[in-house]
């Protein structure tokens, strides 16, 4: 049986992880080391950061509790387009699988955030919010690199 989280909003939180899905795809290996100054970081380890991001969150699906401290130690990960785009695929893939394995009573529990606890069909609502942040931090890199911005992300993101 679908949860409803699945059933209310499981289209929408796919349409936000397919902005990511979409930058990538106008992404070369080159463009992931662009930085537009000061203390910003690559935009290659901006992507690696929301994709330990990510996978923190399907973590805390899991046991519900969330932990920062995720790290991938994957060399060259924030270098390559393509190692980049598997890892995406599978965390995508991993956080819908994981959403629609809770039942009703998963998505009222809570899931401790070190003093916040919302409930874990909140915390699918925090996660879609922290991919529009990241998506909003990455259309910096990306006008400044002058990318022509995809369709859904100049009407969702600007």
């Amino acid at each position: 049986m679908t949860n409803s989280f699945v059933r209310d909003h499981i289209e929408v939180f796919e349409m936000t992880q397919a902005l990511r899905t979409q930058m990538m795809d106008i992404l070369t290996d080159a463009d992931l080391a662009f930085t537009p100054g000061g203390s910003n970081v690559s935009l290659g380890a901006l992507c690696r950061e929301m994709g330990e991001i990510e996978y923190t969150y399907i973590q805390s699906f899991r046991t519900f509790k969330h932990d920062w401290s995720y790290r991938n130690p994957e060399p060259g990960l924030d270098t390559s387009v393509e190692k980049l785009k598997t890892w995406f695929k599978a965390l995508d893939e991993e956080i819908v699988n994981t959403i629609k394995g809770l039942s009703e009573e998963d998505l009222k529990k809570p899931i401790d955030r070190g003093g916040f606890k919302p409930t874990a069909g909140v915390q699918g609502h925090i996660y879609r919010e922290a991919m529009l942040i990241f998506c909003g931090r990455a259309s910096v890199y990306l006008k400044a690199l002058g990318k022509t911005l995809p369709e859904q992300w100049r009407t969702w993101i600007g």
